[in-house]
């Protein structure tokens, strides 16, 4: 056998997470591979810098901007929770599992074109409040801004859940003049009564007819002054009700309200797909350096993923499945393990 010399680039590492359908791991790569060993997989992924930006600099060209285009804010959570001695592992909420869980946080955020109907990852920041000192709220304001003065995008409205609505984000989106759409928790305190009663619990507030259908002017505690906000009441199902706050005060229709809600799900495909299609959990390196190089290059190849599928009008799933496919129509031609009978 030849000896693994070759040296390993990023586009090696990407091809592998690319056609690899569930093992990620270097020492499934090394063992079919003929060009690398495991110690030049290790090498190269442990002396490589891949930042966020690659992201950006690999999508911009694919990204089909409109003035009404949304900002996605979001995080997700790469599930480590029967590894050991991982770095960047830390125990945090999972809305995927519905509890605390050990893992790796990511903050993303999603480009929508709502009239294409298509969206593209633009940016994102691993959560490492020991390294960076910054929380989740502080990357999201971060690529807020980077969105807006260096990479000058089109965009209308942000759209995020309940944890990003905060005084600070929702501030600093007014003073981009933009437009936000975000539910408050339940317990939200606000006041609908123009000052004469307390705030009280956002799900507690009597609804008219009208303001169903048309949303009310509140006032969320701890915003400055007079700062109002439009309040919607969104019914999901019988067993869940969103309460929607944006400050496009021109918006006067809870359906309407809803919809542009719904761009919000973008995001929730985007992690799904890498997750499921990319590998981007199945890193199982301890050294932090090594994590984030592995989630720059699953990213990377969903980004590649996405495009293909366009082109050919297919989804990403069954372009990835679709390896296998041909893997199995060549194993019924020309089988490498003969069935036989006694």
């Amino acid at each position: 056998m030849r000896p693994k010399t070759q040296t390993v680039t990023r586009l090696d590492y990407c091809q592998y997470l690319l056609v690899s359908q569930i093992n990620y791991t270097l020492t499934n790569f090394a063992e079919h591979s003929e060009k690398f060993s495991h110690d030049a997989l290790n090498r190269y992924v442990a002396g490589e810098r891949l930042p966020p930006k690659l992201t950006w600099e690999n999508v911009k060209g694919q990204v089909i901007q409109t003035p009404k285009g949304f900002l996605v804010f979001d995080d997700t959570v790469a599930d480590k929770n029967h590894s050991h001695e991982i770095e960047l592992v830390r125990r945090q909420y999972s809305g995927n599992a519905h509890g605390v869980i050990k893992g790796i946080g990511i903050v993303t955020c999603v480009y929508v074109n709502p009239d294409l109907d298509q969206f593209w990852i633009i940016d994102y920041r691993i959560y490492d409040p020991d390294g960076d000192g910054k929380n989740k709220l502080d990357h999201v304001q971060d690529m807020l801004l980077n969105c807006v003065h260096q990479k000058q995008l089109q965009f209308w409205a942000v759209l995020m859940d309940s944890w990003y609505a905060t005084k600070e984000i929702m501030l600093a989106i007014e003073k981009y003049q933009k437009i936000y759409y975000c539910p408050l928790k339940d317990n939200r305190q606000v006041d609908d009564s123009g000052g004469s009663q307390s705030y009280r619990r956002v799900d507690a507030l009597a609804w008219t007819a009208a303001e169903k259908q048309s949303g009310k002017l509140v006032k969320i505690k701890g915003f400055p002054g007079d700062h109002k906000v439009k309040l919607f009441r969104v019914v999901l199902s019988t067993k869940r009700t969103d309460y929607v706050v944006t400050n496009d005060m021109a918006q006067d229709n809870t359906q309407a309200v809803q919809e542009v809600c719904g761009f919000r799900w973008k995001v929730e495909q985007f992690h799904r797909e890498t997750k499921q299609l990319t590998g981007l959990e199945g890193c199982q390196c301890r050294k932090a350096r090594i994590v984030r190089n592995h989630i720059a290059c699953a990213i990377l190849v969903w980004v590649r993923l996405k495009q293909v599928a366009h082109e050919t009008q297919q989804t990403v799933y069954r372009l990835k499945h679709g390896l296998l496919s041909d893997y199995l129509r060549q194993q019924l031609k020309s089988p490498v393990i003969q069935m036989s009978f006694a």
